[in-house]
């Protein structure tokens, strides 16, 4: 997936309660913290996730919704 996405940035929600509980909003996070914090807990992950024909689409915004839905 990160392959596909470009960054494991791309990939980190941070609308996940945990964001601001950890502090983490307060910290300048490398990409290595990213997948960290990914494999650790997976409400970091951002929601959902399709893959289609080596295309990755992210999150549930109407942009990613429409490609997605071009896409199938």
């Amino acid at each position: 997936m990160k392959k596909l996405a470009g960054s494991y940035e791309t990939l980190f929600s941070r609308r996940a309660l945990k964001y601001r509980a950890m502090g983490l909003h307060e910290k300048e996070l490398t990409e290595k913290d990213y997948r960290d914090l990914i494999l650790d807990e997976y409400t970091f992950l951002k929601r959902p996730v399709a893959i289609i024909d080596n295309k990755i689409f992210i999150g549930n915004t109407n942009a990613v919704v429409a490609a997605l839905k071009e896409a199938l």
